[in-house]
């Protein structure tokens, strides 16, 4: 194979996080004016992507005091199973938990990311897609800021969120009372009653 076959060229399809950010008062505080809002940005995959407050050592700046200066680290890789580009994220932060879909992260832990995660740290909110590529020495990153959080609008779309009773069935808790008794054969009792009647 010739060194112009391995080489990567401008027509391999690079790998794409795609980052969603949300932060309660993000409307009034202007805290994603450093981000290349909406558009693509390559990026080498020996070099961690960095975000936090400080512009010199963090490849993405938020515009928040209360932010740490290198708030997390996203790290490509590679494995020898698989052709992919894999990153994995770290906590940069000594003062701030992270969180990635609900595993806290301490200072300087790391862990994989999964194609799709919901990144916590203080009050803002990161939905990351990983979007595979075949390209091996370089990445993309498109960030794009979401009007609701992340995590409220996952809840509003799981299909059963009426409250289930204790028959465990949101079908049968909407039947009335009687047809109830029926189908469910004895109903709970509170063992407390019991002992008190």
């Amino acid at each position: 194979m010739n060194v112009s076959q391995t080489m990567e060229t401008e027509e391999d399809l690079l790998t794409r996080l795609r980052v969603q950010l949300y932060h309660p008062q993000q409307s009034c505080k202007g805290l994603f004016g450093l981000l290349p809002l909406g558009t693509k940005s390559k990026h080498s995959a020996d070099e961690p992507l960095r975000l936090g407050r400080d512009v010199q050592s963090c490849t993405f700046a938020l515009v928040d005091a209360r932010v740490s200066r290198r708030q997390l680290a996203l790290h490509a890789y590679r494995t020898p199973q698989s052709p992919d580009l894999l990153f994995a994220i770290q906590n940069l932060s000594q003062r701030g938990r992270l969180s990635v879909n609900s595993s806290a992260l301490g200072y300087l832990e790391r862990m994989d990311l999964p194609d799709k995660a919901l990144v916590r740290f203080g009050e803002y909110e990161m939905l990351i897609f990983r979007e595979s590529g075949e390209a091996k020495g370089s990445f993309e990153v498109e960030f794009e800021v979401l009007p609701v959080s992340p995590s409220r609008e996952t809840c509003m779309y799981v299909p059963s969120m009426s409250p289930v009773m204790e028959t465990g069935s949101p079908v049968i808790n909407s039947l009335p009372g009687e047809l109830r008794v029926g189908l469910l054969g004895p109903l709970e009792t509170d063992e407390t009653l019991m002992y008190n009647s």
